[in-house]
């Protein structure tokens, strides 16, 4: 009698086992030029975060002084694994260009065809003639400001806005000062004297970190803001009393004509709204100071006008203004330890995937950052804004 066995004598024989093809890690080949726009301090990468991409296999290339003014010498990048380049074109030769501010038309000419720029767009002070040169040469393009990530935020603009709203009050701080010529008060609460009254426009991440640090030193804070739910999140988040109220013109008025301290912090989708009008600003306390954060989008105050970091204060209807657009860059060392943290995981991320086409197929917030890609335009945004032609990424990256 003949004995069933229910494996065949092919499926007893040894098997070749199936192993899992892994991703080939990319090495990437990075160039981190020296910022050269007007009062742009900050640097992409810290020593720190090249010493971890450079133990991670890929190389990078550092303009000599890139690092300067965030206290980051040029020896520290050299230890760190980084080559110090004395030329200037070398840096913007690599595969991947890392920069803070947009790069120049001749700073374009430096960059190799096929190359892929990080950097910020400021939509608003940039020309045709900037994309029409980034076609040119094929570049693809990721706008720090506009890479929006899983919780949909935006990782660097909102770390950028808590150190401006931060930054607000404590400027404020020092333009108080007799020393600076302000009203000679203390921005905060000290026993047996009245506390410093701030009034803040908007309820978003500068308005909230500017509550925050008025509020640690003492001062009495108002926030303004027409949403409620912002309003709310703020409330909450705080853990401590606050006003709040929608922007109505005799609140803000009697507000205004109290405070001591008015931080501008709205920002509207194309230009932020006037929440205090030259009248307004008149009745204000002789010696008060306004921090206008929002004037890159044309600011909060009617008196607004913009100042630069070597001129950053006038005075109008006997109040201090202070409105520069790039307040994160007078913290640059701050602000570059910021940027790299945020950087170096999306860099480490795309020489993972094996490149950074394969990081952006499966990376959504890097593919919403992306406004060129080989040349091609392929945010909404910025055609609308120029009335150019543009194609949408996710079928180009099919």
């Amino acid at each position: 009698m003949s004995s069933f066995s229910p494996f065949s004598k092919e499926e007893l024989l040894p098997q070749e086992e199936m192993l899992e093809v892994q991703k080939r890690k990319g090495e990437l080949f990075i160039g981190l030029p020296k910022e050269t726009y007007l009062g742009e301090k900050r640097v992409c990468l810290t020593p720190d975060a090249v010493s971890a991409l450079c133990t991670h296999g890929h190389r990078i290339v550092v303009e000599t002084g890139a690092g300067v003014n965030a206290n980051y010498s040029d020896k520290e990048y050299s230890e760190a694994g980084a080559k110090i380049s004395y030329n200037i074109e070398e840096a913007f030769k690599c595969n991947i260009v890392l920069k803070v501010a947009p790069p120049t038309e001749k700073e374009i000419e430096f960059i190799n065809p096929q190359t892929i720029l990080i950097s910020s767009l400021q939509l608003k002070t940039q020309s045709k003639q900037y994309f029409d040169s980034l076609a040119k040469k094929k570049i693809t393009a990721v706008a720090f400001d506009f890479i929006k990530d899983e919780q949909n935020s935006y990782p660097i603009v909102k770390s950028l806005s808590e150190i401006a709203g931060t930054a607000s009050i404590l400027i404020a701080a020092e333009l108080m000062s007799g020393i600076n010529k302000g009203n000679g008060l203390l921005l905060g609460n000290i026993g047996g004297v009245p506390p410093s009254s701030v009034v803040i426009f908007g309820a978003g991440t500068v308005g909230e970190y500017a509550a925050k640090t008025a509020i640690g030193l003492g001062a009495r804070v108002k926030v303004f803001d027409n949403s409620i739910s912002k309003l709310r999140k703020l409330q909450d988040c705080l853990h401590a009393p606050i006003y709040t109220s929608t922007v109505q013109p005799k609140s803000v008025a009697k507000a205004l004509m109290r405070c001591d301290v008015a931080i501008g912090a709205i920002r509207g989708k194309n230009r932020s709204p006037i929440c205090a009008t030259e009248d307004m600003v008149k009745t204000m306390k002789e010696g008060a100071v306004i921090v206008d954060v929002s004037i890159d989008r044309g600011g909060c105050f009617e008196t607004s006008n913009v100042t630069t970091h070597n001129t950053p204060t006038f005075v109008k209807y006997g109040v201090i203004h202070y409105c520069v657009p790039n307040i994160p860059a007078r913290y640059a060392r701050t602000a570059s330890v910021s940027i790299s943290n945020i950087f170096t995981p999306y860099l480490l991320n795309i020489a993972e995937e094996g490149g950074f086409e394969n990081s952006a197929r499966f990376d959504k917030s890097l593919r919403n950052g992306m406004y060129f890609y080989h040349g091609i335009l392929t945010n909404k945004t910025v055609a609308d804004w120029f009335d150019l032609p543009y194609r949408d990424i996710n079928l180009l990256l099919l």
